[in-house]
């Protein structure tokens, strides 16, 4: 397929950029020193991609997600990274011979997940993120009731997402050190081989985790290029420009907030000034306004939300003209 035969707004994948992010991960941490997110891209063809590349075992956010990333083979070790008080659908999983990881904070989730059928867990610790996770000081209770009704315990898990967008290197390095000096005071009473947590924007600074949950490295945003971190934006919107008004100064395109993660504000054009989304529509000032039929690349603010919006992936051939495979983003709902 051409690329201008694409229907817009369409994801479109940049290959070089997608190999280089791979492939940088992959060589400052191999094997089981990452642990991707599939949660940034929800789509097995690319998980099968980072597993080629040897990241062999996944994060989860849903019971969807370790579903479809076991329907696909990829069930070597998935930890779903995410409470949840019904574990029966990952019992089942777990029944068909995948390895399931469950996340608990609570009596309420441990119990979830032995009545469930999982066998094995995590205790989530709430390293200032207010979000999920225990108390550190009360970890390794968590952890003696969990062994007592026959769950195995592998370690702790630690996310310190409210540092990820910090700008200074220097001052998310030190915040991280301090978040996780908390996961690893709970480590010591818990006990296991995980230490789990970090981020695409901790993934260089966090050194006390035995596995980083990165997922956004693979495809990037405006949010995390803003770091300077050595992932390339692999992740586009193909637009087309659907209005033009050259009195007013401004173009519409049909990429809206139906298309888009805005969480982390407007997406960008290069060499326009993004001006407002609505439902269907992305308005734009340019020098020169392009012409009505014209594409436009936009770059989403947060990938992993945008991502979710869309049934398929279109990955690129190598001068960009065409399109060389369509992934379909087979891991979306619940």
């Amino acid at each position: 397929m051409r690329l201008a035969e694409l229907q817009t707004p369409a994801l479109v994948v940049d290959p070089a950029a997608l190999e280089h992010n791979l492939a940088t991960m992959a060589t400052a941490l191999p094997g089981d020193r990452c642990r991707p997110h599939v949660k940034a891209h929800k789509t097995t063809a690319l998980a099968a991609r980072q597993s080629v590349a040897g990241h062999a075992g996944f994060t989860c956010a849903t019971i969807a997600e370790v579903e479809g990333m076991a329907a696909a083979g990829l069930d070597h070790d998935l930890l779903l990274a995410n409470e949840v008080v019904d574990a029966r659908r990952l019992g089942a999983v777990v029944e068909r011979g995948a390895r399931v990881t469950l996340a608990v904070d609570s009596d309420t989730t441990v119990d979830a997940a032995a009545a469930g059928g999982v066998r094995e867990v995590v205790v989530d610790v709430n390293v200032g993120l207010p979000r999920c996770g225990c108390a550190p000081a009360e970890a390794g209770a968590l952890a003696e009731r969990a062994r007592s009704i026959g769950l195995s315990v592998r370690g702790v898990m630690g996310y310190e997402g409210h540092l990820m967008t910090v700008t200074s290197s220097e001052e998310r390095a030190t915040r991280t050190r301090d978040a996780m000096a908390a996961l690893l005071a709970a480590h010591a009473e818990v006990g296991g081989d995980l230490v789990s947590g970090g981020g695409t924007g901790t993934w260089d600074l966090n050194h006390w985790v035995t596995e980083v949950q990165a997922g956004s490295y693979v495809l990037m945003d405006t949010a995390y290029a803003q770091l300077g971190l050595p992932f390339r934006q692999a992740l586009f919107i193909e637009a087309t420009v659907i209005s033009v008004n050259r009195a007013g100064g401004w173009a519409v395109a049909d990429c809206g907030l139906k298309a888009l993660g805005m969480d982390h504000g407007n997406p960008s054009i290069e060499g326009a000034a993004v001006w407002y989304c609505s439902d269907e529509h992305l308005t734009f000032s340019a020098d020169p306004l392009p012409s009505v039929g014209q594409r436009v690349r936009v770059i989403p603010a947060h990938v992993d939300p945008t991502v979710a919006y869309h049934a398929w992936m279109h990955l690129l051939n190598p001068d960009g003209s065409g399109v060389a495979e369509s992934w379909r983003v087979d891991l979306r709902g619940w």
